[in-house]
């Protein structure tokens, strides 16, 4: 198996800690507004890469958190915390907008068929484990006591750009910035483990005693305590979003091997991100659109997760009302070929040339999905399967055995109950056919189209299904 390593900008062999098992941490939502969709398909690849691990034979412990506190408006320390922002939108506390805004995202996880993770931890739970990191990073001289925080000193970490390639001497201190930093941090790029409740963040609403006085942790310093404290000190994979590479995941890098001493990630893996109509996709821009403008418009969401197998995690993806439609279609068609497949119980002995042919469309599969998880290729090869002539009965064997990846339901497609008084509607219209009167025929089938049905005729008889 072979993946694209960030930290080495190259594809790798995939090599566990402990064979055939993968320790898998992915960041997760800060849950202070309504996940739009461009954030729902970073969560449904890193689902679709799990699943392809586990298909491929690896037990997965998957770790997805959520960040309840200490995320500044900006990644650079700068910014109200977006909790308390969110917290003062709505009226509530900051706790009450955790849980509202953790509901409605695991509910909108569900909808689209995401595997609930092993563990979901929430970063206000961790924070005693935060300080003790902090302790030991102080201890061992990576950290400093300024005014108005903690800071991580970057100059004692000798690869501090390891992730994002940056030259950090080019990193000059206020560079580019409006505001007034803290007179006491050393260097631009040195980044907060703990904010003290002074300054900017006199009147925070969320704060926990230290032995440093009163306060919250930076975003940064929660992710590697959850990590270290599900996973351990070294883990397989660390999935994100492109935006974390430059601060984020780098900060993370830098603050756990200092204070654990060993390597923190062996894989990096980071998704791009969705636009929709050719722009960015954000909830600041008016352009964050959520799973339930999606739904209201009328489509399943299994519509849209299908429309995310159609380009790879590494590769932008551009969203369109039109491309949603022809996923739309594409998946509608799909489900009738499992309906269509379940009613063939009738299973034929193969040839040599079919079982060859079958192991072959299995075989090309894994490949696509132990290549850097090919899943647009893995689902090219599914159609290529489904137009195949090997026999109905293995075609909806391997349908399914593929759907394990793809994660569509597939096995859960059940034929349209058709209404008794549609069939009594279409009994007579092909009554009224077989007597010639199409006068009388077109208007039952008009009866039939306005209560969302086609009728099509066939040599013997008709068939009905929904529009």
């Amino acid at each position: 198996m072979k993946l694209y390593n960030t930290l080495t900008r190259q594809i790798e062999e995939f090599k566990p800690i402990e064979p055939n098992k993968v320790k898998f941490y992915h960041c997760g939502p800060t849950v202070y507004w309504v996940q739009h969709i461009g954030n729902l398909r970073a969560m449904t690849w890193a689902d679709l890469i799990r699943r392809s691990l586990t298909f491929l034979g690896f037990q997965v412990i998957f770790v997805r958190n959520y960040t309840d506190v200490g995320h500044l408006t900006s990644d650079q320390d700068e910014g109200e915390d977006k909790m308390e922002k969110g917290a003062k939108r709505e009226g509530l506390t900051p706790d009450q907008i955790a849980e509202k805004y953790i509901n409605i995202f695991d509910a909108d996880t569900q909808k689209l068929n995401i595997i609930p993770p092993s563990h979901r931890p929430r970063a206000t739970v961790y924070i005693q484990k935060m300080i003790e990191m902090v302790k030991i990073l102080l201890a061992k001289n990576h950290a400093y006591v300024a005014e108005q925080a903690i800071y991580f000193d970057v100059s004692t970490f000798r690869n501090y750009n390891q992730l994002n390639k940056q030259k950090i001497d080019l990193n000059i201190a206020g560079g580019g910035k409006g505001k007034i930093e803290d007179k006491q941090k050393r260097h631009f790029s040195d980044f907060a483990l703990w904010f003290f409740k002074k300054g900017a963040h006199k009147n925070a609403l969320q704060t926990w005693q230290s032995p440093w006085g009163e306060g919250f942790p930076g975003w940064h310093i929660e992710c590697s305590v959850m990590a270290k404290s599900l996973l351990g000190n070294t883990i397989d994979i660390h999935m994100g979003g492109v935006e974390h590479i430059p601060v984020h995941h780098t900060n993370e890098i830098a603050q756990s091997e200092a204070a654990n001493g060993v390597k923190f990630v062996n894989y990096w893996l980071h998704n791009e991100h969705l636009n929709i109509d050719g722009g960015k996709m954000a909830k600041s821009q008016g352009t964050g659109l959520t799973l339930s403008d999606v739904i209201n418009k009328g489509f399943d969401p299994l519509d849209l997760r299908y429309f995310y197998l159609s380009a790879h995690y590494r590769a932008k993806q551009n969203f369109t009302w039109e491309a949603l439609s022809a996923s739309q279609i594409a998946y509608k068609k799909l489900k009738e070929y499992a309906v269509v497949l379940k009613k063939q119980i009738l299973r034929s002995q193969l040839s040599q040339e079919k079982l060859s042919q079958l192991d072959q469309y299995r075989q090309n599969f894994i490949i696509n999905i132990s290549t850097d998880f090919q899943i647009p290729q893995a689902l090219a090869g599914m159609w290529e399967m489904l137009k195949s002539n090997i026999p109905s009965t293995d075609k909806l064997d391997l349908l399914l055995e593929f759907d394990k990846v793809f994660g569509l339901n597939l096995d859960k497609v059940q034929e349209d109950k058709i209404p008794k008084d549609i069939l009594e509607i279409a009994e007579k219209r092909e009554e009224a056919r077989r007597k010639g009167d199409f006068t009388l025929s077109d208007n039952l089938r008009k009866q039939i189209a306005d209560q969302g049905y086609t009728i099509e005729d066939l040599e013997k008889g008709f068939k009905i299904k929904k529009s």
